[in-house]
């Protein structure tokens, strides 16, 4: 299941969700784009506010999206991905983009949740180069819902 088609499947819909980000004050797109067990992919954009701090980034929106689906124990992988806007408000660039602090901590979540550590397929708005990590990688001694026991 976690294969280089899968990756590039994760990652193409990351690209198709970034063209929906309402970044109007960053001008940096994102999308995400969430594995379920059942091959099923979830996907989010970024969703700024005026407000910053109410701002959400891409993966946020769609493991709530997840969430809200009752699904948050079936989380396998996710792509990111993200880039600069151009005029036309599409996400350009070359340079793979992670998840912030904030994200690798909502990933943990499902992750936890769904006791697997979760694949993260990180990428470009554009271009062909992706970085493979494990979420304990990008996050390792994780807080979560564990250590509430």
């Amino acid at each position: 299941m976690l294969n280089d088609d899968t990756r590039d499947k994760l990652i193409a819909a990351a690209r198709d969700a970034a063209r929906n980000a309402h970044a109007p004050y960053s001008r940096f797109g994102v999308g995400a784009a969430v594995l379920l067990t059942d091959g099923n992919v979830v996907t989010g954009a970024n969703f700024e506010n005026a407000s910053y701090g109410l701002s959400l980034c891409a993966e946020t929106v769609a493991l709530a999206t997840v969430s809200s689906m009752g699904r948050l124990a079936d989380v396998v992988a996710i792509g990111v991905i993200g880039g600069a806007m151009d005029v036309t408000g599409i996400a350009r660039g070359l340079t793979p983009v992670r998840p912030c602090g904030r994200c690798r901590q909502v990933i943990n979540e499902a992750a936890q949740i769904g006791d697997r550590d979760v694949v993260v397929w990180c990428g470009g708005a554009e271009g062909d180069a992706v970085e493979h990590y494990l979420l304990s990688e990008l996050l390792p001694h994780a807080f979560g819902p564990r250590d509430l026991q």
